[in-house]
């Protein structure tokens, strides 16, 4: 069984290595990208090249300050890389199957012997996230007056930063500075997670063949939406929530809503799943979850 935690990035490895994902890094960690030298004090810096970083760097230097992002990863930060682009290319997909497999409500005889193909599912993705990255690429913002920076950053001073780059580290002066770092998932302190191993919300996008079986750890609305991504694609989907219910923080009407929909594409809710244990046993996961009804693996 295939463990997803659903709540910052490993350092420049994309996977899987292929002609996408060479070309969305080219975009947004070129390689061979050489760090500008610093020529005076910079208005602002901007550390964290995400939707926050990249808002705040390309409307500063549009009102024409003097302005630098530093990127230690990938600029796009999640939206791009790991959130709303490649789970909305997934998505999609999911609606695409799970229509064909409805089709004869809608007046189509689908002929037997019809194959799915999951690796060609991620692989568009791959495809869709590679051409989107352009619009964040450092080649465009520093086009448009960004100095852009890839490396790490740290505060030396008051109005001082680092910047620690492949090619040797770079001192910048600065008036203001923001802080668009942005957040990683976190593990929960499960017996044998670790030792098992697991996904995230950030490296589930690397799969290339479709998992039998998920359980999904956290039924927020990212975790939902890839339960029923993958229960779509023919995965047989646990969705696990310590809490009572799908989406707990959400209006519990629309959450009623979700919840019916995720049923009738198959996903298991298990709903106070507080107790939970993962052992790995000659190459077989199991998950044990004690849910408010009854014990199950």
């Amino acid at each position: 069984m295939g463990i997803v935690l659903m709540s910052h990035h490993e350092e420049r490895l994309v996977l899987p290595d292929d002609e996408y994902n060479r070309m969305l890094v080219d975009n947004v960690h070129p390689p061979t990208w050489e760090n500008p030298d610093p020529t005076g004090r910079y208005n602002i810096v901007v550390i964290g090249a995400g939707t926050a970083g990249l808002i705040t760097a390309v409307v500063a230097a549009g009102l024409g300050a003097k302005v630098a992002l530093i990127e230690r990863h990938l600029m796009g930060g999640d939206c791009l890389n790991v959130g709303c682009v490649p789970s909305k290319g997934m998505i999609r997909a999911a609606r695409a199957w799970s229509d064909l497999k409805h089709a004869e409500a809608f007046g189509l005889h689908i002929p037997p012997g019809v194959t799915y193909d999951f690796g060609a599912v991620m692989a568009r993705m791959r495809k869709l996230r590679a051409r989107i990255s352009r619009n964040d690429s450092a080649h465009r913002y520093q086009s448009l007056g960004v100095d852009v920076y890839i490396g790490h950053a740290m505060f030396v001073d008051t109005d001082t930063v680092e910047v620690a780059g492949p090619a040797g580290n770079r001192t910048l002066k600065f008036a203001k500075a923001a802080i668009c770092t942005g957040a990683r998932p976190s593990a929960p302190p499960i017996p044998g997670l670790q030792e098992t191993g697991y996904l995230t919300n950030e490296t589930i996008f690397s799969l290339t063949e479709l998992p039998p079986r998920l359980a999904v750890i956290g039924a927020g609305p990212i975790g939902c939406e890839l339960a029923q991504a993958f229960a779509r694609f023919g995965s047989q989907v646990y969705l696990i929530e310590a809490l009572h219910g799908i989406m707990p923080n959400e209006d519990r009407d629309a959450a009623h809503i979700v919840h019916e929909s995720m049923l009738r594409d198959g996903v298991q809710l298990l709903c106070c799943g507080k107790d939970l244990n993962v052992t790995n046993t000659e190459g077989c996961k199991r998950l044990t979850v004690d849910s408010m009804a009854n014990g199950t693996t």
